[in-house]
């Protein structure tokens, strides 16, 4: 029999991932505390879209409501459980699925933000998964419906990174690695908490400065200041990363130390930086936002606390100051709480 695979968390990037393994014929089941979305998926499919003519296409899925759960005991056991969900979901999302994975069962961490810990402190750390989805930017814009804004990685870039905890690489890490490579580049990696810190980089100087900002990725690449501040935060969170002995892998395009070579006021290595930022507008949908900004747009909670808060904590464990990180969370917490609407001033006054 075939393995039985559940995702938790049928939001842009469960919805994208289950559309693609659903075509794939994959046994796969999304869940989601959306009744609509569920209603949709049920009924018409998932419909995917994206920048070229393949990858717009209707993938007809399954989908259970949280409260229709239990009726996994009489389907049978889960094999593979992708949480993606909010960073803030995890644990209850985690603890849901546990009662129905299979002895051999395991859960894959498909999200922003680093938190294979608190799954592990639900299922074991032997039965966790990590997965990196870099540069994907996906947007649900309806029920069943999931936009992709920015090209198909290819050879140029690897967009899906999957790993174990314990860095050896094993049929398990194969097999979720070849069922994404259906979707999109992919690989297994021995660095999964190096892969972990340095997309937490990447999401730090992008998410929530497009958030408070109200700039879309390409609005934000425009601004002089905003690419400025993005370079700040991004070299703190690069040098807190390394400090606390991680191995960096590339952020976008240039290494950790390139990053904080710039932010500590290396001209040259700045305007590269700012020159790929430029550059990556080039093929990108002037639509195309992180999910933070999505969150934003819809009145949702952020994931700030996550992840610029994440870093500025750790830098503070060991007497590593991230005021740019810092002056984000406040930014974003004031949008969030709808005392302030989402605008440039937001992020240039940081």
């Amino acid at each position: 029999m075939s393995e039985r695979i559940a995702i938790v968390g049928a939001g842009a990037v469960g919805a994208y991932v289950g559309g693609y393994f659903s075509r794939a014929g994959e046994d796969v089941t999304l869940i989601d505390p959306w009744p609509e979305n569920v209603n949709a998926i049920n009924e018409g499919g998932l419909n995917l879209y994206g920048l070229t003519e393949a990858e717009c296409f209707n993938a007809p899925a399954k989908a259970i409501h949280l409260t229709d759960v239990q009726a996994l005991k009489k389907t049978g056991p889960i094999d593979i459980a992708f949480v993606c969900t909010k960073s803030f979901d995890t644990a209850w999302a985690t603890m849901m699925i546990q009662d129905y994975l299979s002895p051999n069962g395991y859960v894959v961490s498909l999200q922003n933000c680093i938190n294979e810990e608190t799954i592990a402190k639900v299922v074991g750390w032997g039965r966790v998964i990590g997965t990196i989805a870099a540069k994907i930017a996906v947007e649900m814009t309806g029920p069943g419906e999931v936009k992709r804004g920015v090209p198909l990685g290819g050879n140029s870039h690897t967009v899906f990174r999957v790993g174990e905890i314990h860095g050896r690489i094993t049929p398990r890490v194969e097999r979720v690695c070849g069922m994404l490579a259906g979707i999109d580049s992919a690989k297994t990696t021995t660095n999964l908490w190096g892969e972990r810190w340095s997309k937490l980089c990447a999401n730090a100087h992008q998410n929530g400065v497009s958030a408070a900002s109200g700039l879309g990725n390409n609005g934000c690449a425009r601004d002089a200041d905003v690419r400025w501040l993005q370079i700040r935060i991004c070299g703190e969170a690069a040098a807190i990363g390394k400090a606390l002995g991680y191995d960096l892998e590339k952020i976008g395009k240039f290494t950790g130390d390139e990053w904080i070579a710039a932010w500590k006021g290396d001209a040259k290595q700045r305007q590269a930086i700012e020159d790929e930022m430029l550059a990556a507008c080039e093929g990108r949908s002037e639509e195309s936002r992180p999910s933070m900004a999505q969150d934003i747009a819809k009145g949702r909670r952020t994931e700030i606390d996550y992840i610029n808060g994440f870093i500025a904590e750790k830098g503070a464990e060991i007497g590593i100051d991230a005021p740019a990180n810092r002056g984000l969370v406040t930014a974003v917490h004031a949008v969030e709480r709808g005392e302030l609407p989402p605008a440039p001033e937001r992020v240039t006054a940081i």
